[in-house]
């Protein structure tokens, strides 16, 4: 497994090769999308870009819960919580790519 860590500037730069823009404007244009799938989080709506896979919100409820050390009860707040699933295009580029190996 890669140790590498995929970063903004990474993308900015994929941009500034691939499409020819400026690099300002490179990163320009990946913060305005990642601001508006994060605006979109925020707001409660689901994202779903196709072909790559879906961000989806879920709202779990209170409950109590158990500290493992100590046995004490604690209260566990309601809560928001972000998952992400994969593409069907997705798992099978992941997949083709380990079958590679």
């Amino acid at each position: 497994m890669s140790d590498k860590t995929l970063t903004r500037a990474d993308i900015s730069e994929a941009v500034y090769e691939e499409v020819g823009l400026s690099r300002h404007e490179s990163a320009e244009l990946v913060e305005t999308v990642l601001g508006e799938i994060a605006a979109a989080l925020v707001a409660g709506h689901n994202v779903k870009i196709s072909s790559f896979g879906s961000f989806v919100l879920r709202d779990k409820n209170g409950r109590i819960g158990r500290n493992p050390k100590t046995g004490e009860e604690v209260t566990i707040a309601p809560r928001r919580v972000l998952t992400f699933r994969p593409s069907q295009v997705l798992k099978q580029k992941l997949n083709a790519s380990l079958r590679d190996s």
